[in-house]
């Protein structure tokens, strides 16, 4: 008994010992089991995190990608855009413009960007009197922008050539509230000009608007004008434009002036001229403005018809329509045929000009004080009215209604501070600056 009872105990030692190895094995495992777990939880956490920032990069390439996607998608527009231009001048080539080896008297450049229907009536104008006078006046359509209606209708006329200005430099206005138009406009203006003097080596250009329609006369009259340009170096520019050209205040098709206040609306420079010009075009908005400063003129002047060989139909642009229905909708378009090459022309040399002009002002019938448009209504023949300052013109061109504005001191249209119109169809009205009697050479009476 007591053996069995020896033997019992130690049978129980042995299972205590066995239960006690059994529980540190088992501790053993789970903490290793919990090390293992532990170590696998930080490894997801590093797994996330490496997956956000993946998702990160991921993220930041793919606006990496969408940007570089646009920028090829527009070179592949610019390239498609090239290639059309490419194939229209190889169709058409500039040399099948300029036969036999002629040298054209201008190039003449219609400026457009996104009025296809607007461009459409100034082709049709301009190929109503063309096609006897093809060689000596290739045309141009240079086209600011992708407008696909504009560069569809231009390629589809065979009597002129396409070019296309793509400009994606950001424009940053000088003043706020400028309109952006105006300063991509003076760009495209200095890069068709630079691309027809410089490229195509024209020796002048007509500028024209893709708004206008041309009187009967325009390449004859430009044609003479080239000769009087190539003559006399004090001549800037010829042309078509009077901005009192409204049908109340014209009536000769055959006057032409000279001025000193550059009109624009369609004309005509001579490459020396735009040597000087290009290299300090400007990038800001109202290029026609700049022009107009006495610095960039130089005191040299303009040759405009009394009645317009222009017409301007675009009420709706880039200025949005301003001073149309007062100023351009009632302009007077030339209609009458001259022989413009039968016509001397001589009187409007500088040396002449001034002798013929002085002439007509010392015939007009000196007029003052107030009501001056009744008693400019009581004399048959020419009159003259003398201003004082700007105020004093501004008051006595509002009662007969024409442009008042002046810019850098000089009145438009004037001549030496002279601006001439007709009242009652047929007499001159001359409004006369300060200094203008003096200039002309016509002492005071």
């Amino acid at each position: 008994m007591g053996r069995w009872s020896c033997d019992f105990r130690y049978l129980l030692i042995l299972v205590a010992i066995a239960f006690i190895y059994t529980q540190v094995k088992l501790f053993a495992t789970q903490s290793e089991y919990v090390d293992r777990v532990t170590a696998a939880v930080e490894a997801e956490d590093h797994c996330r995190n490496q997956m956000r920032l993946l998702i990160d990069q991921i993220g930041r390439n793919q606006e990496n990608i969408v940007v570089l996607e646009e920028k090829v998608k527009r070179q592949e527009q610019e390239c498609e855009q090239l290639r059309a231009v490419v194939q229209d001048l190889e169709k058409k080539g500039v040399r099948s413009l300029i036969r036999d080896a002629q040298v054209p008297v201008a190039a003449v450049v219609i400026m457009a960007c996104n009025r296809a229907d607007y461009l459409e009536r100034t082709i049709e104008s301009i190929l109503k009197y063309h096609s006897s006078v093809a060689a000596n006046f290739p045309i141009f359509v240079s086209q600011d922008g992708s407008n696909a209606d504009v560069r569809t209708k231009a390629m589809g006329y065979d009597q002129l050539t396409y070019m296309q200005h793509l400009d994606y430099e950001p424009v940053i206005t000088e003043r706020p509230g400028e309109l952006i138009a105006y300063y991509k406009i003076a760009r495209h203006y200095k890069w068709a000009l630079d691309q027809l003097f410089y490229k195509h080596n024209f020796n002048r250009v007509i500028i024209l608007e893709d708004d206008m329609e041309i009187a009967p006369d325009f390449f004859d009259y430009f044609e003479a004008g080239a000769n009087l340009l190539d003559k006399d170096k004090s001549i800037m520019a010829i042309s078509s434009w009077n901005d009192n050209g409204q049908k109340q205040f014209v009536n000769d098709p055959y006057a032409l002036y000279r001025s000193d206040f550059f009109p624009g609306l369609g004309w005509m420079l001579s490459k020396p001229t735009w040597d000087e010009l290009s290299p300090k075009w400007p990038k800001i908005t109202y290029w026609d403005d700049w022009l107009r400063l006495k610095e960039n003129h130089k005191g040299r002047q303009f040759i405009r018809p009394e009645v317009c060989r222009t017409y301007n139909f675009g009420e709706h642009g880039s200025s949005l329509g301003q001073f149309f229905e007062q100023y351009l909708k009632p302009i007077k378009l030339n209609d009458v045929k001259v022989d413009w090459k039968s016509t001397d022309l001589s009187y409007l040399m500088e040396d002449k000009f001034v002798k013929h002009f002085a002439d007509l002002l010392k015939n007009a019938k000196p007029l003052y004080g107030n009501d001056l448009v009744f008693k400019t209504n009581n004399v048959k023949g020419d009159v003259r009215i003398h201003y004082t300052d700007q105020s004093h013109f501004e008051n006595i061109a509002s009662q007969f209604g024409i442009f008042e504005e002046w810019k850098d001191g000089i009145p438009r249209t004037a001549y030496k501070g002279v601006v001439v119109f007709r009242h009652q169809t047929s007499k001159r009205v001359f409004l006369v600056g300060p200094n203008s009697l003096q200039q002309l050479g016509i002492q005071n009476s």
